[in-house]
């Protein structure tokens, strides 16, 4: 059995070697046969004959030229085919290596393209007689090519000339027919697109080229000045033609943008504003490529306000109106300040609302753009993403005063949350600080990708105040907010938010805003309407405000008088709750209205409903009641300090104080979950982030990510009440100098008249840091527990929680403190204690 096996072994290697010997001397005929055709055929000459030993051209010598003859007269064309294929074949068998499945592949396609390059020459010589030379005619291919043209005609067999070519080929390669036709049609729309950025390129340099001779054309047009302007004025025709054309060179110049918003969708586009003499003009801009993918960059210049107002008649058939937020129109117009008085004028007299003049006004608000910057970064987003397998294409750019939005559409079947998780790749491939990813657009099919411009621009408080949506508001709780990304000015009223949160790590503008916060609400409400409890434990941000008007206690800045003066607040919202509650209406301006309305009746007084074991209300004086914010500067401090106190202080003013007309600010820079709780953020709707160093923090402000991806400087995203779409925004900047004119301002109008109940607290809150350590914790039941021993001699534990009808730890405790102040002995064994105390019959505890 073994010698069988040994004996097979060494057949198979024998019957192996043989094989490869066979192979590689086959494959070496192959490649002796290939070359001495190749140059057989390199050196065929048309006068040499074949099978003739003399007067021979060819290089070969008569072999050669017999052999090129009969390869050209049989296959044509195909001949070169032939010599090549065959010599791949013998250098692949030469090699070693396997020869593809002659059945399935290899043969077939060979063939195929032996007919294909036969007849391709043949037909394309009918097509085109002459243009091609005197083609070679074959046996192979004028049979083939008979027979195509008699059935199929000349356009039939040129077609299957060609698709045998295409397969042969293809074939050959081991290459599908159907992945080749998905190639070739990725690379013609990789060719289309780099055309394209060519013609872009193009584009640039030329628009470069014709600015350049705009600016030579209008200096010469002002060497030539008054002269010019004569003759034209006296031919009206000519004139109107010069204001035409240099009108067109004007906004080819100075080109600026503007922004509009469709207020019913809340749908805003970023618009491109020239400034012109006659008037101002809107016309839209729009970037197309192709006819299947249109690719949209919209731009706008301003129109004549004839056109303007025919344009918005004509959109409203069938669009939203278009609501024009133009900076440039806000910057112009001229700033007016009523001065206001009190209804009753008292010791401070009229009252003079401060100019908005205090603070700073930029001459002109111009935002400067790159329109092929645009383009070129639209170009390498929507490349990086198809080089990480995402496709689709910008279809809108919106650039603003500090980041431009483009509106990316995936292609069919992406999933958006491929595009947020390349947020670093793309910031890296653009050169950006960081961009933020919204997936998707509220309302849209597109995901908005935020990119910051290489320069920012500042956003003042006196544009925000002087703007049309902080002007036309009636509250006068109207905060202004900043500028969104479009450029347009955001105000939000206070009583419909009703509170705010304000969360951002050191240096992010956090201040800032609350300083631009506090101005906007001084700058529109007089004493009367508003009063402000300040609660700053920093001790350095908000004491610039003391002594306003607007305050109703000094400026608290420490943390215990804080949460007494925050337990103040809550007991004036329910006497508040009490007041409307007798009068019968359900909110703070509800509640004036009737005052108003019952002092012009000649009433004065009106009596509060009973309380429990009260036999009849009592009797309070009809006046207005203001509303009061209570802005705290930094909260984790009073956390630290007195969290509970705190913590049940801010959760009741929150649930209940809006109809009381109180609202709070709180403002932290570590929004931890220790700080931020969830009883303080369930009752806060409405909040601000600012940059935090991590999604996580952004989740424990907004409940979403993002803040992470800010900017720094005031760029922050505001959460509206009743919605979870985070908006945006850039915080105005205020100096100190424009703060401390507006609270010079201020204190020239009066003095603040403090709260008696929150002064009152306040004496208490320093009366308690005064005591002793620990002596602020005595139980308020200590004295009355005192004369209860002090009568009866008895310090027993049981006896004093049965006597007060406390539960057994609180007696512990009120015991354990006479013990430490040595009223009453220690504990001995099952002894009663000593009283050391007199008894109460001496008088000494009545």
């Amino acid at each position: 059995m073994a010698k069988s096996k040994s004996a097979n072994r060494r057949k198979g290697k024998g019957d192996s070697f043989a094989a490869r010997v066979t192979n590689e001397a086959v494959g070496l005929v192959l490649v002796g046969f290939g070359l001495l055709a190749a140059i057989a055929l390199t050196t065929y000459s048309p006068a040499d004959e074949i099978f003739v030993l003399t007067d021979v051209h060819n290089r070969i010598g008569p072999v050669g030229a017999t052999l090129a003859g009969s390869l050209l007269g049989l296959l044509g064309y195909g001949a070169i085919v032939f010599v090549a294929v065959a010599t791949w074949v013998g250098g692949t068998m030469l090699l070693g290596r396997e020869i593809p499945d002659a059945r399935s592949r290899f043969w077939p396609s060979g063939v195929l393209l032996l007919a294909g390059v036969a007849t391709l020459p043949l037909v394309l010589d009918h097509l085109a007689p002459g243009r091609l030379g005197d083609p070679l005619d074959s046996r192979l291919g004028g049979f083939l090519v008979r027979g195509e043209e008699m059935l199929l005609g000349e356009w039939g067999a040129l077609l299957i000339s060609s698709a045998g070519l295409v397969i042969g080929v293809l074939g050959l390669l081991g290459i599908p027919t159907g992945r080749a036709l998905v190639a070739m049609s990725e690379g013609s729309a990789i060719t289309g697109r780099y055309a394209a950025d060519g013609l872009v390129a193009v584009a640039a340099v030329s628009r470069g080229v014709l600015e350049s001779l705009a600016k030579a054309v209008r200096s010469v047009a002002g060497s030539v000045g008054e002269s010019f302007g004569r003759i034209a004025k006296r031919n009206p025709l000519t004139n109107r033609r010069r204001k035409d054309v240099l009108e067109v060179v004007e906004a080819e110049d100075s080109l600026q943008w503007s922004a509009n918003a469709k207020a019913a969708e809340g749908e805003q586009e970023y618009e491109e504003g020239e400034e012109e003499e006659g008037g101002e003009e809107e016309e839209e801009y729009e970037y197309e490529e192709g006819e299947e993918a249109e690719e949209e960059y919209e731009y706008e210049e301003e129109e004549d306000d004839s056109e303007a107002e025919g344009k918005s008649k004509k959109q409203s058939g069938d669009a939203p109106h278009i609501v024009d937020h133009d900076r440039d129109r806000a910057a112009k117009r001229k700033p007016s300040q009523e001065t206001f008085e009190f209804n009753d004028e008292g010791p401070m007299g009229p009252y003079r609302l401060p100019d908005i003049s205090i603070f700073h006004r930029p001459n002109k608000i111009e935002l400067q753009f790159d329109r092929d910057s645009l383009i070129m970064n639209s170009r390498i987003l929507e490349k990086k993403l198809l080089d990480f397998g995402v496709e689709g294409r910008v279809v809108r750019v919106h650039p603003g005063p500090v980041i431009t939005m483009y509106e990316y559409e995936p292609g069919a079947g992406v999933k958006v949350n491929r595009i947020v998780n390349l947020t670093d790749d793309l910031a890296m491939a653009l050169r950006a600080i960081s961009i933020r990813i919204i997936a998707p657009l509220p309302g849209k099919s597109v995901v908005g990708i935020e990119i910051p411009n290489p320069s920012r621009e500042t956003v003042y408080l006196h544009l925000l105040l002087e703007s049309e949506p902080f002007r036309n508001s009636k509250s006068p709780l109207e905060v202004a907010m900043g500028h969104d990304i479009f450029g347009n000015a955001v105000s939000s009223d206070l009583a419909r938010m009703p509170h705010l949160l304000v969360a951002g790590a050191t240096g992010t503008g956090k201040s800032v805003f609350l300083n631009a916060f506090l101005c906007s609400l001084l700058c529109r409400a007089r004493p009367d309407e508003l009063k402000l409890l300040l609660i700053d434990p920093k001790l350095l941000e908000l004491s610039v405000y003391e002594g306003i008007p607007h305050l109703i206690a000094d400026v608290v800045t420490n943390p215990k008088r804080a949460a007494a003066a925050l337990q103040a607040i809550v007991r004036k919202m329910e006497d508040r709750y009490q007041r409307m509650s007798a009068l019968r209406v359900r909110n703070i301006d509800q509640y004036n209205a009737k005052v108003d309305t019952e002092l012009e009746a000649g009433k004065t007084t009106y009596r509060l409903r009973a309380k429990s074991g009260e036999a009849e209300g009592v009797e309070v004086e009809y006046e207005r009641i203001p509303y009061i914010v209570v802005v705290i500067d930094e909260l984790a401090d009073l956390m630290v300090m007195s969290a509970k106190d705190v913590e049940e202080s801010l959760q009741r003013l929150a649930q209940m104080a809006r109809a009381a007309g109180i609202h709070l600010v709180l403002a932290t820079q570590r929004p931890s979950v220790d700080v931020l709780t969830g009883v303080i953020k369930a009752n806060f709707p409405s909040r601000v982030s600012f940059q935090v160093s991590s999604g996580i923090d952004s989740r424990t402000v907004l409940d979403q990510k993002g803040a992470e991806n800010l900017l720094g400087n005031g760029d922050m995203l505001f959460l509206p009440p009743g919605t979870s779409v985070v908006q945006r925004l850039h915080g105005a900047y205020v100096t100190e100098k424009e703060v401390n004119e507006l609270v010079a301002h201020l204190r020239e109008q009066g003095k603040p008249v403090f709260d008696e109940d929150l002064l009152k607290v306040q004496i208490q809150a320093d009366a308690l840091e005064a005591l002793p350590e620990g002596a602020e914790d005595v139980d308020e039941m200590f004295d009355q527990a005192v004369a209860i021993v002090a009568e009866t001699r008895n310090a027993s534990i049981s006896y004093i929680q049965r006597r007060l009808k406390i539960g057994y730890n609180r007696a512990a405790r009120i015991i354990e403190e006479m013990e430490n102040q040595s009223m009453i002995g220690p504990q001995v064994g099952t002894k009663s204690r000593d009283v050391f105390m007199p008894s109460a019959d001496a008088g000494e505890f009545e």
